[in-house]
């Protein structure tokens, strides 16, 4: 899932980014780059703190559904990808037919993307994302 993050800098302090989609959700570092690395870890504790407590994980929206909030004035937008399928429940297993050569497509990009763990990663990820533009 990708969520749009805002950054900002103030003279005296280190990088500070919030995730504008899931409340509460924040982090910072001294460097840009280590401030967008850090929100990777705020996001999955905050993301298991919401499935402990039974919540509905957040789905990201476009950064322009932000733009006119006052308190993102002035910051740097940026896009993080975190993997939500840790936080979906437990794995359960299925059968399911596709074409073959759809199928080499997938093994291809899951060998070069590290994104992906597993072929089942890939059609997890993509499943997440068509549900939310379905907005389901």
């Amino acid at each position: 899932m990708k969520f749009p993050v805002v950054i900002h800098k103030d003279a005296d302090s280190e990088f500070s980014v919030t995730v504008p989609d899931v409340p509460g959700c924040f982090s910072a570092g001294s460097t840009f780059s280590q401030a967008l690395d850090n929100v990777q870890e705020a996001l999955a504790l905050h993301l298991e703190g919401i499935v402990a407590d039974g919540g509905e994980l957040p789905q990201g929206k476009d950064v322009d559904a932000h733009l006119e909030n006052p308190d993102f004035v002035g910051g740097i937008w940026a896009i993080v990808d975190f993997d939500l399928t840790p936080y979906l429940g437990k794995s359960v297993r299925f059968n399911a037919s596709l074409p073959e050569n759809l199928l080499q497509r997938i093994d291809e990009r899951v060998s070069r993307d590290h994104r992906y763990a597993s072929r089942s990663g890939f059609l997890a990820t993509a499943a997440l994302r068509e549900l939310s533009v379905q907005n389901f």
